[in-house]
């Protein structure tokens, strides 16, 4: 079992902050990987497309979906990683140059280099939060992944830049800290997501991971290893949702449960003959109607979405460098055949992932929809196997620490009565 410094087990915590629901999970590091040990969601009413619009209903939210994991891990949560995302959220390819001051490559050389290329004009309201190394030079040798014990006199590096919205970042901080937690890191949150569904080898040889969420889908391309491209599409199953509320005129909680319990991406694989019953509103009595008009409607979003998908992969010219095809994750990617017409539009294999290489409650999270959860929690354990890879709200604080034994027996006490 891996042990910190207090020689207490290493504990991870990650905070999803979507759309649709706040979730958080708890991770511990073992000397055979990672255990999910704690598991709290709840629905998200302070966010849309990503960003905070209530402070006190995130607050809530966040608090709700800690308390069930720490009461599950039997311990008291202090630091996370949040995730983030929204349309606000850009990224952009750059290079930074550094002379090597022993004539061999040193870390303090690899960081100098790094902060170089992060210094970019940015706007008074924009941020950077991640600097992700793709490759080095070292005076005339490209490709270098690992410069440090190098010789030579220049060290070039070339990088992608995730920048967001300063008020973002800051309403994200101050909603946990308000919810008595730090914030170890801002993340981004497909960069999670891609820790806990993609394989090594599809980096390497081109990948390109949609995470589809309740109010966007994001956009993560790694083409040799490294991320190439990252962007925001503002489609997700929020749409899907409306969409059918308002053609059936049914309430959108019962629009979800629709969409979720007979939901197609197209009504080519459903039965003809298939009825199902819609609720209506206003005291009114249900509907009954067939199941292939409710596809009807979720099939042209489905195709919108994957269309820009599309439209982006092929902007930036990576459609001929995903040998490994795209994958696609997050909670709205559980409707059905959507894989199907989402390879029919993009001319490539497609497949639906779910976290993968975690121990524990493997079982309780192996869903797309706790792709970026899980994610977040892979990202902050990884952070202590390996140099740091982005620069973003670091504290030095303890993620958890185990509850006392009155601790337990109080929370117990407050569920009962």
């Amino acid at each position: 079992m891996a042990i910190d410094s207090n020689g207490e087990s290493e504990i991870i915590a990650g905070l999803d902050l979507g759309t649709t629901k706040v979730c958080a999970i708890v991770g511990e590091v073992t000397d055979d990987g990672l255990d999910i040990i704690g598991v709290g969601s709840v629905p998200s009413r302070g966010l849309r497309r990503g960003v905070v619009v209530n402070i006190d209903s995130t607050m809530q939210a966040i608090r709700g979906a800690v308390e069930q994991a720490q009461t599950m891990a039997g311990v008291e949560i202090t630091s996370v990683y949040a995730g983030m995302s929204g349309s606000h959220v850009q990224g952009l390819n750059k290079e930074g140059v550094a002379a090597i001051n022993t004539r061999e490559v040193t870390n303090d050389d690899v960081a100098r280099v790094l902060e170089q290329a992060r210094a970019i004009p940015l706007a008074s309201d924009r941020q950077v939060i991640h600097v992700l190394p793709q490759d080095y030079t070292v005076d005339n040798q490209p490709g270098i992944r690992e410069p440090v014990g190098m010789s030579g006199v220049r060290l070039q590096a070339q990088v992608h830049l995730v920048t967001a919205a300063s008020a973002s970042v800051q309403n994200i901080v101050r909603c946990c800290e308000r919810s008595n937690l730090q914030v170890a890191e801002i993340v981004l949150e497909p960069l999670a997501s891609a820790e806990a569904v993609l394989e090594p080898d599809e980096k390497e040889i081109g990948v390109a991971l949609v995470d589809i969420g309740g109010g966007t889908s994001d956009i993560i391309v790694y083409v040799d290893g490294a991320v190439v491209h990252t962007s925001v599409i503002p489609i997700g199953g929020l749409n899907f949702t409306n969409d059918v509320a308002h053609r059936f005129r049914t309430p959108i909680a019962e629009a979800e449960r629709l969409k979720i319990k007979y939901g197609c991406a197209s009504p080519a694989f459903v039965d003809p003959d298939e009825e199902i019953e819609v609720p209506s509103v206003g005291g009114r009595a249900p509907r009954s109607m067939a199941r292939q008009e409710l596809c009807g409607v979720i099939e042209p979003r489905v195709e919108e979405l994957f269309q820009s998908v599309a439209h982006a992969l092929e902007q930036g010219g990576f459609m001929q460098m995903l040998a490994s095809g795209v994958v696609i994750t997050g909670g709205t990617t559980q409707l059905e055949r959507m894989p199907e017409i989402a390879e029919q539009i993009l001319g490539m294999q497609v497949r639906r992932a779910s976290p993968i290489g975690i121990g524990g409650l493997s079982d309780v999270v192996k869903s797309p929809a706790f792709a970026t959860a899980v994610g977040l929690v892979k990202y902050g354990a990884g952070k202590t196997r390996s140099a740091p890879r982005s620069r973003a709200v670091e504290v030095a604080v303890p993620v958890a620490r185990p509850r006392s034994s009155w601790a337990s027996i109080g929370q117990w006490l407050k569920e009962v009565f």
